[in-house]
């Protein structure tokens, strides 16, 4: 279950015991709005915040973003209600955290037997350990849920004990190495948060730097981060100039069949061609969105 061409620019997180904040993203252009169940809800408020998100996507009114609900984890004295609720209700995933190997993967999906078949599973990359699993976990795409990996930088230097800085150097490797295990095996896979909502000089320059490691979008915590993140990871004009360039000259009559062609005096190949058509597809479908 595979999406990757799906505007996933900015996925906000929303605590879902919140009313107001949930009713405001209904109307927020943001593409993917997470009822937080986990970090963002007190212990004593956990079973009305999964009553409330439960409720929320019921009543729908989402438009085209997709609706995920974070659940707490399956060994959490929450995590079984959790997930049968989600399993029950209209949401498009269930995001589930502190993933450390195939194995979670394998139990997360036993408790989702029930839910619809487009429901998908979502996994917070934020344990040492799942940073030395990476490929296996998204190995498991091709026999479960699995469509979708969120980078949980803060609880990665929580446990590391390292500095979370602005250039987030200690997590560079790990970043990286994500995004190839992730496009391995078909995975959308997103960004951290960056905690400055306040300083949206400083969220830019982290959210390209997320482009520039290949990530499809940016999770974010604070509806300030929308426009900045969205603007960021939409195909620019000279990228979709590049893309028409590229998918007009390989339908050119004398260029058919050909695996290498020279566009823009640049040697052009066929992967390129594949690039070219996913980026008219995702601003095609961000078009569509309004």
């Amino acid at each position: 279950m595979t999406i990757i061409d799906r505007p996933r620019r900015s996925a906000l997180y929303l605590p879902a015991s919140n009313a107001k904040a949930i009713a405001k993203a209904r109307t927020l252009p943001c593409d993917v709005v997470i009822l937080d169940l986990e970090d963002a809800v007190a212990p004593e408020a956990k079973d009305e915040a999964r009553a409330a998100a439960v409720a929320a996507v019921a009543e729908g009114g989402f438009g085209h973003r997709e609706v995920a609900i974070r659940a707490n984890g399956i060994d959490t004295p929450w995590g079984a209600a959790d997930l049968a609720a989600i399993a029950a209700s209209k949401a498009d995933a269930v995001l589930v955290p502190k993933v450390n190997g195939p194995h979670d993967i394998v139990r997360y999906e036993a408790a989702l037997e029930g839910a619809p078949a487009a429901m998908q599973l979502w996994a917070m990359i934020e344990t040492c350990a799942s940073v030395f699993a990476l490929e296996p976990i998204a190995a498991m795409a091709s026999s479960t849920r699995l469509s979708l990996w969120i980078m949980g930088t803060n609880d990665l230097a929580k446990e590391m004990r390292a500095q979370l800085t602005p250039e987030r150097t200690p997590f560079l490797p790990f970043l990286s190495m994500a995004v190839a295990a992730a496009r391995a095996h078909g995975v959308a896979v997103l960004d951290g948060v960056c905690n400055e909502f306040r300083d949206l000089d400083a969220f830019e320059t982290e959210a390209r730097q997320g482009l520039l490691f290949g990530f499809d979008g940016k999770s974010l915590i604070h509806p300030a981060q929308v426009d900045p993140c969205n603007a960021v990871f939409s195909p620019g004009e000279a990228d979709l100039a590049w893309a028409h360039a590229v998918i007009e000259a390989f339908a050119a009559p004398e260029n058919q069949g050909k695996g290498a062609i020279r566009v823009d005096g640049k040697m052009t190949e066929l992967l390129h061609l594949e690039q070219a058509r996913r980026l008219m597809s995702v601003s095609e479908r961000i078009a569509a969105a309004g």
